[in-house]
């Protein structure tokens, strides 16, 4: 299911972001100050963030949230993941400072290329002009990302900065229990402690995972027990 910029004035692209992720589905256990900060991001006194951490963290899903969460207050939003446009030109940014928060997703993606650089430096600048919000999203710190345009870095800097903890297998086990329950499904501790044995730590996987026993599930009526899972993802080679 998917939310849109869709009461803004027309864009060059219709951004879509997942209305599934919420902040209430989020387990902030050690991110709760950025979580507190991002819930009112779309008001014109929150400062403007950068938020960075590792694949895992949630950064996606927290940016997804914060767009959500703007259109439930009647402001508008637009959520750019830049890591799905490796195609595009800057002017995927054209018009944006015409909504009142944008996000701006996967910043790294486009560190060293000169004239997508400078479109994100405009933007900065426009959307300033214009009196919006802006929330950028990275996999690692403003210095770090290796940009060559000394202004962009500058302006970053300036940003109030978060960096999100990876989650740990509690928060893990957490995070898949309550993704199973938005779908209707429990999540045995013994399923879920299968899964963190077995199959990559990584959260996306995870919830790979998650969809592809959901499907099953819904299409066989099979609970997610331990030998449903070995059934449907394999089992692990023996040791």
């Amino acid at each position: 299911m998917t939310g849109s910029a869709s009461t803004s004035p027309q864009l060059a692209l219709d951004f879509r972001w997942d209305t599934r992720a919420d902040f209430a589905s989020f387990i902030a256990d050690g991110n709760t100050e950025a979580v507190s900060a991002l819930r009112t991001a779309a008001a014109p006194a929150s400062p403007w963030m950068y938020v960075w951490g590792q694949p895992g963290t949630g950064k996606s899903h927290l940016m997804q949230a914060a767009c959500g969460e703007a259109g439930r207050t009647g402001a508008t939003a637009v959520y750019v993941p830049l890591a799905d446009y490796p195609r595009a030109t800057p002017d995927l940014l054209e018009g944006l400072e015409r909504v009142t928060l944008v996000v701006l997703d996967d910043l790294h993606c486009i560190a060293g290329k000169a004239a997508w650089e400078e479109a994100v430096f405009h933007l900065h600048n426009r959307l300033r002009d214009a009196g919006g919000q802006l929330i950028v999203a990275a996999a690692v710190g403003p210095d770090s990302l290796g940009l060559g345009l000394a202004d962009l870095v500058s302006r970053l800097q300036a940003l109030l900065q978060f960096r999100l903890s990876p989650p740990d297998d509690a928060r893990r086990r957490q995070i898949l229990s309550r993704a199973a329950g938005q779908r209707g499904l429990a999540l045995p501790q013994a399923s879920a402690d299968y899964l963190l044995r077995h199959e990559a730590r990584d959260l996306r996987h995870l919830l790979a995972c998650l969809e592809r026993l959901d499907a099953a599930s819904l299409q066989s009526g099979r609970r997610l027990t331990v030998p449903f899972i070995k059934t449907i993802l394999g089992a692990p080679p023996p040791a």
